[in-house]
C-alpha cells in the first residue's frame, strides 16, 4: 500500500510539475502547494536541485528534450513553472524507482499542505460568517435609519400640516377681525353722526349757570382731594413714628433684660467659685489624718521601746522571746499597711483637689463663654432689629413717596378732566346760545307762548344732574375716589332748584311749563361712557394704588407680628426650622386629584376658615412645571405655571394665607428632575430652563440615564434622573432657587420630597441657606412584619428616621411613619401597641417628639391612589390620638372637607390649644391593654381610647379637679384640669 500511495503521490507530483493550474480531481493539492509556495518560498528553494535531479532520473534520456523548468521564488511572488514538451517526444513508462526519502518528504509536505488548507478553510468560513453578520447589521442599521427617517418625515409632515392649519386659522381670524373692524368703523361713523344729531338737540336748552355749578364742584373736589391727601400723609407719618418708637423701646427693654441675665449669670459664677472655695474641707481632713498618722507613729515608737524592754526579758524566757518577735512582725506589717494607706490617701486627695480645680476652671470658662455668647446673641438680635426697623422705615418712606406720586398723578388726571370739561362746557355754551336764539325766535313768532317756559325731560336736566352719572362723579371728586358724606351734603346744598315734575295731564296742558324732551343719558355719548384702555393713566393709577395698598398691609402685618412676638412667652418666641414655634398644626391643602381644578383660586377662599379652626400652617402642592400633573416630576424649576394654576394665582393664594396669619409650606422635589432634551445617544439627560444642567448633574449609578456625576448618597428613584448633590454647582443652584421661592414667591417653609435619595447633610445645607420657618422631610420606610402581622418592636424603623434627622443636624423634622403604621393595628383593640417597654409612645414621638410630624393619611396613602389608606371607621380615634399628643400633627384635606370631620377636628384642635400642648409636651401612659388606652399629656389634659371603664377620679395620682371636655363614648374621651 505504501508503494501504491507513494507512486500515486509521485504521479501527482509529476502532473503538478507538468501543469500546476490543471483542474483535476486532486486540484486542491495543487492549490495548497501553490499557496505554500506563495507563503514559504524559501522552504522550496533547497529542494530545487533535488527536484531537477528527480526529473532527470524519472524521464531518463528524454530529459534533454525538455525545456528548462524555472521555479522562481524571488520576493513575495511566485512564477508558475512552465514546461513545454516538443512534439513527438515521449516519456517511457518503465519501472522507475523513486527514492524513499524523497517520497517521505513529499508525504510530509502534502500533510502540511492539508493541515494548512483546513486552517485556511476555517479562516475563510469565519470570515464569511463575519461578513454575513456585518451585512446583517448593515441591513439592520439601514432599516433603523429608514424607519427613523420615515418617523421624522411623518413628524415633519404632521408639524407642517399643523402649521398650515394654524396659518389658515390665523388668516381666517385675521380676515374676520378685519371684517369686524370695518363693520365697527362703519358703526362708529354712523353712531358719531347720530350722536352729533342728538347732541345738537340735547344742548339747545343748556344755560350758563350749569357751567358755574360745574366749576364750583370741581373746586370743591380739588379742595377735598388736597385735604384727604394731607390727612393720609399725617396718619402715615404718625403711625410710622409710633411703630418705630415702640420697636426701639422694646429693643431697649430686651437688651436691658439680656444684660441683667448676663449679670445674674456672673453673680452666680462668683457664688459658685465661693462655694467651691468653701468646700475645701477635704484638705483639713487630710491634715487631721496626718496628725493622726503622727500620733500613730509615736505609738509605734513607744511600742518599739516596749519591744526593747521585752527583748531583755526574753533572754530569760525563750517562749516569751518568740511571742514578742511575732508581735513585732505583726506590728511592722500593720505599720507598712498604714504607710501605704496614708500614701494612697494623699494621692487620692491630690487627685481630688486637682479635679476640683479643673472643674472650677472649666465652669468659669463655660460661664465666660456663655456670657460672651449671650452678649453676642443680644448684640446680633439688636442689630437684626435695627435692620428690621431700618427696612420698615425705608418701606414707609417708599410708601409715602408712592402715595405722593399717586397723588400727583391724580392731580394731573383731575386737571386733564377739568380741561375736558371746560372744552365741553364751551361747546355747551355755544349750543345753549343757539338753543336760546331758537327759543327766542319761537317766542316772537307766537304770542300765545309768551308765558311758557321750556322744561327739559319733565322738569329735570338728567344729563348732568343725575346722581348716577359717572361724569358727575368724575368732575366732583376726581378719578376713583368716593364722595364723602359731608361733600355730598355740600353739593346737594348748591343744587340748582328746578320746578317739580308734572304728573297730571290737565295740569300739564294748562301749565306754563312746556316740555322739551331730550335724549336720555345712555343715548348720548359722554366721557362717563369711555372705558379705560390698557396703557391709560387711570388704569396705571388703579394698579399702582393696589400695589401700594398690598405693600402697606404687608408692612403692617410684619410690624404687628414683630410686636406680638415680644409679648409671647420665651417658649413661643423660639423659632426653629425643625419645630417652627412648637405649636404648629399643619393642614395638607390638596389631594392627588386637586390639579384637575383651579386649585390656587379654590384654596385661597378657605384661608379664613382654616385660620378660624386653629390651623397654623398650610402645605401647598409642588409649584413647579412638571411632566406629571401632580407636580412630583419637575422639569423647569423656575417655571411656576403648573396644573394647579398660574404663578400670579399662586402668589395671590400665598398672600391670602399670610393675611390670615398662616404659614405656607412649599412641596419641593430635590432628589430628581426630568430632562428637556435627549443626548446624542437618545438618553433624556439634558436639562433646560434657567438651570441648564447636563449629564454631570446626574449620579453615575442611576441605571437609566447615563449620568456622569458621583455615586448617589441614597436610594435611586428610577422614574427620573437622580440629581448628584455632591456637585458644587448643583447645590449652589438649589440654594438660590430656594431663596427665590422664599423671598420672591412668599413660601415660609418646605416639605421635602423623597429625602431617602440623598444624604441628610445636603438637607442641612439647604435649610441653613434658605432659613425656613418650618421644614418636614418625607423619609418613607417599610415597617417590620412577621407572618403577615405587624411586629410589636419597631425600634429599628424609627431609629432609621431618627438617624436621618440626626444627619440634618436637627434642622428638619420628619413624618412619623412609625406611629401611622402602629395606629393601623393598635386601634383594632390592640392598644397595648401604643406603649414601648420603657413606657413611652412607640413611634418617633417616643424618642424625639419635637421632630416627629404625625399624620394619618396623605395624597400618596389615601385619596384616589389608596396605597396605604387609614381605616375609615378609626379616623376619629386617630385624630384624637395625634391632636392630643406631642409632635406636630398634620390634617388631610379630604378628611377635613370631604369626609365630614371638620367639626370633630376643630373640637380636638380647641382641646389641644386649651391644654397648651406643644411638640415637646411630656406623656405619661397610665393604661394600655386590649380594652383601651389612657394617657396624661402635660399637666392639664387626660385622654382615653377604647372601651376601658376609666375616669380621672379612679386614678390615685391624678390630683386636682377634672372636667370632661369631649365624650365620644367608646371612641375617645377627653378631660381638662380645672
Amino acid at each position: 500500500m505504501e508503494a501504491v500511495s507513494s507512486v500515486s503521490e509521485s504521479a501527482y507530483l509529476r502532473s503538478f510539475l507538468r501543469n500546476p493550474t490543471a483542474s483535476s480531481g486532486d486540484n486542491i493539492y495543487s492549490r495548497s502547494l501553490y499557496f505554500d509556495f506563495r507563503k514559504h518560498p524559501t522552504a522550496f528553494s533547497k529542494r530545487k536541485i533535488s527536484v531537477n535531479r528527480n526529473r532527470k532520473s524519472l524521464f531518463g534520456d528524454g530529459y534533454h528534450k525538455l525545456r528548462p523548468c524555472v521555479l522562481s521564488s524571488t520576493g513575495d511572488d511566485f512564477s508558475e513553472a512552465s514546461m513545454a514538451l516538443d512534439e513527438g517526444d515521449s516519456i517511457t513508462s518503465g519501472g522507475v524507482a523513486v527514492e524513499e526519502d524523497e517520497l517521505s518528504a513529499t508525504k510530509k509536505a502534502l500533510a502540511e499542505l492539508r493541515v494548512r488548507q483546513e486552517a485556511i478553510e476555517q479562516e475563510r468560513d469565519r470570515l464569511l460568517e463575519d461578513l454575513a453578520r456585518s451585512e446583517a447589521k448593515q441591513k439592520e442599521y439601514v432599516s433603523t435609519i429608514m424607519r427613523d427617517k420615515e418617523v421624522a418625515i411623518s413628524e415633519l409632515e404632521a408639524a407642517k400640516a399643523l402649521f398650515d392649519q394654524k396659518l389658515e386659522q390665523s388668516v381666517e381670524d385675521r380676515f374676520n377681525l378685519e371684517s369686524k373692524l370695518v363693520l365697527a368703523k362703519q358703526d362708529a361713523v354712523e353712531l358719531a353722526v347720530q350722536v352729533e344729531k342728538m347732541a345738537e338737540v340735547a344742548f339747545q336748552q343748556a344755560t350758563s349757570h350749569i357751567l358755574e355749578d360745574a366749576k364750583l364742584k370741581v373746586s370743591a373736589a380739588e379742595s377735598f382731594a388736597a385735604d384727604a391727601a394731607y390727612q393720609i400723609e399725617e396718619r402715615i407719618r404718625h403711625a410710622t413714628e409710633d411703630t418705630i418708637v415702640s420697636i426701639v423701646e422694646q429693643a431697649k427693654d430686651v437688651i436691658e433684660k439680656a444684660l441683667a441675665v448676663a449679670e445674674a449669670a456672673g453673680d452666680q459664677s462668683t457664688k459658685a467659685i465661693a462655694a467651691f472655695a468653701d468646700d475645701m474641707s477635704p484638705l483639713d481632713e487630710v491634715a487631721l489624718l496626718q496628725s493622726q498618722n503622727i500620733k500613730f507613729q509615736n505609738d509605734i515608737n513607744n511600742l518599739e521601746a516596749k519591744l526593747l524592754v521585752s527583748n531583755n526579758e526574753i533572754h530569760r524566757l525563750q517562749l516569751e522571746l518568740e511571742h514578742s518577735r511575732q508581735q513585732c512582725s505583726s506590728f511592722e506589717l500593720r505599720a507598712s499597711d498604714a504607710e501605704k494607706a496614708l500614701l494612697e490617701l494623699q494621692e487620692a486627695s491630690k487627685k481630688a483637689a486637682q479635679q476640683q480645680e479643673e472643674e472650677v476652671k472649666s465652669l468659669l470658662e463655660k460661664i465666660k463663654k456663655d456670657a460672651a455668647e449671650r452678649k453676642r446673641a443680644a448684640s446680633k438680635a439688636f442689630k437684626a432689629e435695627l435692620d428690621a426697623i431700618k427696612a420698615a422705615t425705608e418701606a414707609a418712606k417708599r410708601t409715602a413717596r408712592s402715595q405722593e406720586e399717586a397723588y400727583l398723578k391724580r392731580c394731573e388726571a383731575l386737571q386733564r378732566s377739568l380741561r375736558a370739561s371746560e372744552a365741553a362746557s364751551k361747546l355747551w355754551r355755544e349750543r345753549a346760545e343757539l338753543a336760546e336764539a331758537y327759543l327766542m325766535e319761537q317766542k316772537s313768532s307766537s304770542e300765545e307762548d309768551e308765558k311758557e317756559t321750556y322744561v327739559v325731560n319733565g322738569g329735570r336736566i338728567d344729563l348732568l344732574m343725575d346722581e348716577d352719572s359717572q361724569k358727575w362723579k368724575l368732575l366732583s371728586d376726581g378719578p376713583r375716589r368716593e364722595i364723602p358724606d359731608w361733600m355730598s351734603r355740600r353739593i346737594q346744598s348748591i343744587f340748582p332748584k328746578f320746578p317739580p315734575r308734572k304728573t297730571n295731564i290737565t295740569e300739564v296742558d294748562t301749565s306754563r311749563f312746556v316740555s322739551l324732551e331730550l335724549p336720555r343719558l345712555d343715548e348720548v355719548w359722554s366721557i362717563s361712557q369711555v372705558k379705560p384702555k390698557e396703557g391709560d393713566m387711570l388704569v396705571e393709577h388703579v394698579i399702582e394704588k393696589e400695589v401700594i395698598e398690598k405693600k402697606r398691609k404687608a408692612l403692617e402685618r410684619a410690624l404687628q407680628r414683630k410686636t406680638i412676638k415680644w409679648k409671647r412667652t420665651p417658649e413661643e418666641k423660639k423659632l426653629e426650622p425643625g419645630t417652627g414655634t412648637g405649636r404648629e398644626i399643619v393642614f395638607q391643602g390638596f389631594n392627588w386629584e386637586s390639579w384637575r381644578r383651579q386649585w390656587y383660586l379654590e384654596l385661597a377662599t378657605k384661608a379664613a376658615d382654616l385660620s378660624h379652626c386653629g390651623i397654623t400652617a398650610v402645605w401647598l402642592p409642588p409649584p413647579t412645571e412638571s411632566v406629571a400633573p401632580q407636580g412630583y416630576m419637575p422639569s423647569d424649576l423656575y417655571n411656576l405655571n403648573s396644573a394647579y394654576g398660574s404663578v400670579e394665582e399662586l402668589k395671590s393664594c400665598i398672600d391670602e394665607m399670610h393675611s390670615q396669619d398662616l404659614l405656607v409650606l412649599g412641596d419641593v422635589v430635590l432628589n430628581h428632575r426630568c430632562a428637556h432634551k435627549q443626548s446624542p445617544n437618545g438618553v433624556w439627560n439634558i436639562f433646560g430652563g434657567k438651570l441648564a444642567w447636563g449629564p454631570e448633574a446626574i449620579v453615575c449609578d442611576d441605571p437609566n440615564f447615563q449620568g456622569r456625576g458621583n455615586p448617589s448618597s441614597g436610594d435611586i428613584f428610577h422614574a427620573a434622573p437622580n440629581i448628584d448633590h455632591s456637585q458644587d454647582f448643583v447645590r449652589r443652584d438649589i440654594r438660590e432657587w430656594l431663596n427665590w421661592l422664599r423671598n420672591d414667591i412668599g413660601f415660609d417653609g418646605w416639605r421635602l420630597d423623597f429625602v431617602r435619595g440623598f444624604a441628610g447633610e445636603y438637607v442641612k445645607e439647604y435649610i441653613e441657606a434658605s432659613n425656613p420657618a418650618f421644614a418636614i422631610g418625607e423619609y418613607w420606610d417599610s415597617l417590620a412584619y412577621e407572618g403577615g402581622n405587624l411586629c410589636y418592636n419597631q425600634d429599628a424603623h424609627r431609629q432609621r428616621i431618627v438617624n436621618w434627622i440626626n444627619a440634618t443636624g436637627g434642622t428638619s423634622s420628619a413624618f412619623d411613619v412609625t406611629t401611622k403604621g402602629i395606629l393601623h393595628s393598635a386601634l383594632h383593640n390592640q392598644y397595648w401597641r401604643l406603649i414601648d417597654p420603657q413606657g413611652k409612645p412607640t413611634g418617633v414621638m417616643g424618642w424625639w417628639p419635637s421632630r416627629a410630624v404625625t399624620f394619618l393619611e396623605n395624597h400618596d396613602t389615601g385619596s384616589t391612589q389608596g396605597h396605604w389608606p387609614f381605616p375609615r371607621d378609626k379616623l376619629t380615634q386617630g385624630y384624637a390620638y395625634i391632636l392630643t399628643h406631642p409632635g406636630t400633627p398634620v390634617i388631610f384635606y379630604d378628611h377635613f372637607y370631604d369626609f365630614g370631620l371638620r367639626e370633630i377636628i376643630t373640637e380636638l384642635i380647641e382641646s389641644r390649644t386649651r391644654a397648651g400642648i406643644h411638640c415637646r409636651s411630656p406623656v405619661k401612659i397610665l393604661h394600655a391593654n386590649n380594652d383601651g388606652y389612657v394617657a396624661q399629656i402635660g399637666d392639664t389634659l387626660v385622654m382615653k381610647l377604647g372601651y376601658l371603664d376609666w375616669n380621672p377620679f379612679k386614678e390615685v395620682h391624678l390630683d386636682g379637679s377634672w372636667q370632661k371636655f369631649v365624650d365620644k363614648g367608646a371612641d375617645y374621651q377627653l378631660w381638662l384640669r380645672q
